[in-house]
């Protein structure tokens, strides 16, 4: 029996029903997931964002703030361990310590970078920064055990500035990302303070496996480590020792102690050619 398009099309639509009412989760959009984070951005750095939606009433910026997250919190609701206005007040009373951590990333980068010439051009400017606000932000609302929200800021950020980091990921003070782009930083990277990383830095796992979900795959980097560009460091037993070096495109799946310097090496031959 041949079916008409008109059957076809009732039958997509009774599939497409189907699916959709097995769905785990629904979530925000993923407009007014970026939505929040620029507001965010604005109301904690009002430095040249266009910040002419948000009330320059410090305390009205908040309770905006407060309504656009329990909005966001809303298609989430069953799956959360607290009412979403308590969850959204939860993740507020964090914001004061994610603003002074924001501040020591942002001196970071401003100490450490020749080309940079003051604060505000790191805050507003830098996408390193951006990442790093951005994820220190999704972070908070992984504490607070809130699912695929963390990772809808995260890759926000992604989208924007090629930097990749995941939520869960845990990292100290005082972090620097130079240039930044091309750079990944895996689900249970652990990452101490004083820490700096250039552009296309890889920290991931040493295979992709379902069945390795549960355990730590990424690396562990300890304070003060400087990791050059386009570095790759794999591995959860992988510990890069602290006040160590890692030089450009090297390549580690192994643990070096503290104060090592790692460099890829390159091999020049000269062409000899005849007369």
């Amino acid at each position: 029996m041949t079916l008409t398009k008109q059957d076809k099309t009732a039958a997509f639509f009774e599939r497409l029903s189907s699916q959709n009412a097995q769905y785990q989760y629904f979530l925000p959009s993923r407009a007014n997931v970026g939505k929040f984070v620029e507001e965010m951005m604005g109301f904690l750095f009002p430095i040249s964002q266009d910040c002419g939606h948000l009330s320059r009433n410090v305390a009205d910026a908040y309770l905006h703030l407060q309504n656009r997250l329990v909005c966001l919190l809303e298609p989430l609701e069953k799956k959360l361990p607290h009412d979403k206005n308590e969850t959204a007040a939860q993740f507020l009373a964090q914001i004061p310590s994610i603003y002074e951590n924001l501040l020591l990333d942002a001196q970071a980068i401003t100490d450490n970078d020749p080309a940079s010439v003051g604060i505000e051009e790191v805050i507003a400017v830098y996408p390193g920064f951006y990442a790093i606000a951005v994820y220190r932000m999704a972070h908070a609302l992984v504490d607070l055990e809130i699912p695929l929200l963390p990772r809808m800021l995260t890759e926000y950020a992604h989208g924007l500035t090629g930097i990749d980091i995941h939520p869960k990921a845990n990292i100290g003070k005082s972090f620097f990302i130079d240039h930044g782009t091309g750079v990944v930083i895996g689900e249970t990277t652990d990452i101490g303070c004083n820490v700096k990383i250039y552009q296309g830095v890889t920290l991931g796992a040493l295979s992709v496996s379902k069945s390795l979900a549960e355990t730590k795959r990424h690396p562990t980097i300890e304070d003060n480590v400087v990791i050059y560009a386009n570095a790759t460091i794999l591995g959860g037993k992988t510990v890069i020792g602290s006040n160590s070096i890692i030089g450009g495109n090297a390549w580690l799946t192994a643990s070096v102690p503290p104060f090592s310097q790692v460099y890829h090496k390159s091999d020049v031959k000269i062409r000899h050619t005849s007369n």
